[in-house]
């Protein structure tokens, strides 16, 4: 790989690390404000509206500067929003900014790697930042909590700088301090991100051509017989991926008795799990391929259905495990595919914003039907059988309109090469 990979992915980690970081940050800040239980789920809400909402926007936005340049702009207001927490605005509203910035700044740092690498870079390219994505989700978590916790906050707070009163008096105001650290960090990597040569078009200024643009690229990528199957799989996959996190942290404390926080461990395994099946997956799977991978979605819904019968903490870990490789080894080609037809089709900002859009409102879609389930009292394991369910009969549903396409024939040709 050339060296400005490298740079786009330590800017991807410490953004990443900074985001996941400050969740737990803002779930603090709310506990400081006494604020109602339901609200510290809506953290997520305000944070994910963005790409759904912003998506005809920042793929324009993201294709009409070098990427580099987007990225930095989308941690400027990363940085802002977590002022805002920080001098007193509502924690739902400032981390909303802290997800527009992340809206715009995820069509850059996937878009990047097509116009920086050759198509058959494009898998392992995707496994790298995958991996190193679970990497600053699990790390991210950690150093929040520990931001949060007595013993290192009371350190930080005792620090004192003579002359200077800084008005930050509690955990999470010390946390998110310290957070605002790695979004810098990860703006001057931004700064340092070549630039790739590529031509930008100016934004458009009218937002109605920007909806009416991006409502034509949703149906293009959509009508492509290898683009549909590639955002199909990746839309069901986060949607479920979001939902999986909940379902196991309920099914934790029902079925093996843990605490919320015990639970928490599971989601970790199944991160690492998720980082070695990218792993393998960039290592094993060339794009012209990339579809091989669809039964791999299948047996995920079916090994799903298992929890049911598990009783055992280490067979929980080991299911968690599983669920998790087979889950980075199906997105990683199937991301690679999709990000390949976007280029091709729109450019690679666009794409990234359908996908985006996609699913993430299939995570708003998803959690909410959970949220409807668990309101409404179904069982647990009920919820885990239609979860299951629902994923190997949808993945089975797109293998089959794939082999139909392929009897159909004209498929879009992809790079053989090897790249590895």
């Amino acid at each position: 790989m050339p060296f400005g990979f490298y740079i786009i992915m330590a800017a991807q980690f410490f953004s990443s690390l900074a985001d996941n970081a400050l969740l737990v940050a803002a779930i603090a800040t709310l506990a400081t404000l006494n604020s109602p239980a339901w609200l510290t789920p809506m953290l997520k809400l305000f944070f994910t509206i963005s790409y759904v909402v912003l998506a005809p926007f920042v793929g324009a936005f993201a294709d009409a500067l070098p990427k580099g340049q987007v990225m930095f702009i989308s941690n400027t207001i990363k940085v802002a929003g977590c002022l805002g927490m920080l001098f007193g605005i509502p924690p739902l509203i400032a981390y909303g900014i802290v997800g527009l910035g992340a809206a715009a700044y995820s069509p850059a740092k996937y878009g990047i790697l097509t116009e920086y690498l050759p198509p058959p870079k494009l898998v392992v390219a995707n496994g790298w930042i995958e991996g190193l994505t679970v990497g600053s989700i699990v790390l991210g978590t950690l150093l929040g909590g520990a931001l949060i916790s007595n013993t290192i906050a009371t350190q930080l707070l005792a620090i004192d700088i003579p002359h200077i009163e800084t008005g930050i008096d509690t955990a999470p105001e010390i946390a998110i301090t310290f957070i605002i650290v790695f979004y810098v960090i990860a703006a001057i990597f931004n700064l340092h991100i070549p630039n790739t040569g590529v031509d930008h078009k100016p934004a458009h200024k009218n937002p109605f051509f920007l909806v009416r643009d991006f409502t034509h690229c949703v149906r293009q990528l959509w009508s492509d017989k290898l683009g549909q199957i590639s955002l199909a799989t990746t839309t069901l996959f986060w949607g479920a991926g979001a939902t999986l996190q909940f379902i196991v942290l309920k099914w934790a404390q029902i079925a093996l008795g843990y605490t919320l926080s015990e639970s928490t461990v599971l989601q970790g395994i199944t991160a690492i799990g998720i980082a070695v099946g990218a792993v393998v997956a960039a290592r094993t799977i060339p794009l012209h391929r990339a579809v091989s991978v669809l039964p791999v979605g299948i047996a995920m819904g079916v090994i799903t259905i298992g929890l049911i019968f598990v009783k055992n903490a280490y067979v929980a870990m080991a299911m968690m495990t599983l669920v998790g490789a087979l889950s980075g080894y199906f997105v990683v080609p199937m991301n690679a595919l999709l990000q390949h037809r976007g280029h091709v089709l729109m450019g690679a900002g666009h794409s990234i914003a359908v996908q985006n859009f996609n699913e993430n409102l299939s995570i708003l879609m998803m959690l909410g039907i959970y949220a409807l389930l668990i309101k409404f009292d179904f069982s647990i394991y009920t919820v885990i059988t239609l979860f299951g369910v629902f994923v190997a009969v949808s993945m089975t549903l797109v293998r089959n309109r794939h082999q139909a396409n392929v009897r159909a024939g004209h498929l879009p040709q992809l790079p053989a090469e090897g790249g590895h």
